[in-house]
């Protein structure tokens, strides 16, 4: 397919998704489901430049700026994403030499198309820092100036740097190995005889990094329960919890159930684990996946069944409690959540958060402990709702999380007693978790 061609696909995309609250992944995969004429190839340069102009928009947008100055106000929004796409291949990806013949039939305005060659020129011109505005953290990699200063305050200068360059790097695709099926080195061998090669990950025991980016989801073996898609920093929270065979667990946002499959493969299919949600559609996937993986000591029910029996109070020695949150933590695989994403929306969702474990508190047994993750980065959703817990709660103690931490080998991961994962350090989703523990009665 010719370059103009990819370019039109991509342009189209991105339009979308501007135009959209729904995360990039599922438009980008939507819009290919019914474009089945485009091959291999031509998906992964469409897909690929998508995503790297939305990771890089902010700059691209400021670049197309630099080149045309006050005249890139007078276009139409859909110029703007072209000669952003342009800016991002020519000055950030480098991949490609653009020409006249290649963006003019995607413009809409003839004054755009005049233009087109006086940008193309200014734009191989400006230097990688040009403009002072490049020499600051939210242009430089593409952030809401207010969440570039809430990193930098809460960071400091350099790590923020760095943070958010590894923000901006495409995640590896990772897979978990269902060891209520297979091990990791069955699982290997059973993949390579399907054609996808894999290495064992870092530091989860049972993950594998999938060489070459392909749709897992066809394959045999996926099918046969072997494996399920899932971030290796997801695959640690599993193995700091540990859920051990003969306990009874509440996974009280189970959602799809990622994490939920994986401790019940650790209890080795023992135990009880009741999976809650309030979205019944998710718990509907949750069941289809634990039949795949042939998981037998998961029991679904929404949130409101959950809350309203009395049985389960004081019930369970783990509620683990993966909290919605603002996901920040996974912006290498949904690189638009950033301008979607709002200093008010935080301060709500840490409200949300807060009420979220108050209603999950009466189901912890006595000494049981609670489980607080999260895929945020900011403190505001992590460490701060754990302590307005615990000032509201003198029943329950802060846990330490260091000695689980050293006996899944991830003791570098704990600082000052929570657990904290990050893709600049660990190349994960960024992921926090901490836990607070019911005290006995007879210290409350």
């Amino acid at each position: 397919m010719q370059l103009s061609s990819l370019l039109g696909h991509t342009r189209e995309i991105l339009s979308r998704i501007q135009q959209s609250d729904k995360p990039a992944d599922s438009l980008i995969d939507s819009f290919f489901r019914t474009r089945k004429y485009l091959g291999s190839h031509d998906r992964k340069f469409i897909a690929e430049t998508t995503y790297g102009t939305l990771r890089h928009l902010r700059k691209c947008q400021t670049l197309v700026e630099a080149a045309l100055g006050d005249e890139t106000n007078t276009f139409s929004s859909t110029d703007k994403v072209v000669l952003s796409i342009a800016a991002y291949l020519n000055q950030i990806d480098g991949s490609q030499d653009l020409h006249d013949t290649d963006l003019s039939p995607l413009l809409e305005s003839d004054k755009a198309r005049s233009s087109l060659g006086a940008f193309l020129r200014h734009l191989k011109e400006i230097p990688p820092d040009a403009g002072a505005s490049l020499r600051d953290l939210g242009v430089e990699y593409s952030f809401p100036d207010w969440l570039a200063r809430k990193f930098q305050d809460q960071y400091g200068p350099e790590e923020a740097r760095e943070l958010c360059e590894s923000l901006n790097t495409p995640a590896p695709l990772n897979i978990r190995v269902n060891t209520l099926k297979a091990g990791p080195d069955e699982c290997m061998k059973r993949l390579h005889s399907e054609g996808i090669e894999t290495i064992r990950t870092k530091l989860s025991e049972v993950g594998l990094v999938v060489s070459k980016r392909t749709n897992m989801f066809r394959i045999p073996a996926f099918k046969e329960g072997f494996f399920e898609v899932q971030d290796e920093g997801s695959q640690l929270l599993g193995a700091l919890v540990d859920p051990r065979p003969v306990w009874k667990v509440l996974d009280a946002c189970a959602g799809a159930g990622g994490k939920t499959l994986h401790m019940a493969a650790i209890m080795k299919n023992r135990g009880e684990i009741v999976a809650s949600d309030i979205n019944a559609f998710r718990l509907n996937e949750l069941r289809k996946r634990a039949r795949r993986a042939g998981a037998f000591n998961i029991r679904v029910q929404t949130t409101d069944e959950v809350q309203s029996q009395d049985r389960f109070r004081e019930a369970f020695d783990v509620v683990f409690i993966d909290a919605p949150c603002s996901g920040l933590g996974t912006l290498r695989r949904n690189p638009g959540l950033k301008w979607t994403v709002t200093g008010e929306g935080i301060r709500e969702l840490s409200v949300k958060q807060l009420h979220i474990m108050e209603t999950h508190a009466p189901f912890v047994r006595e000494q049981g402990v609670m489980y607080y993750a999260t895929c945020s980065l900011l403190h505001e959703e992590n460490q701060a709702v754990i302590a307005e817990f615990l000032n509201r709660h003198s029943e329950f103690a802060p846990v330490d999380l260091t000695p689980a931490a050293v006996k899944a080998g991830l003791a570098g991961q704990v600082k000052d007693g929570f657990f904290f994962l990050y893709p600049h350090k660990e190349g994960t989703d960024g992921f926090f978790c901490g836990a607070v523990q019911r005290r006995k009665s007879d210290s409350q």
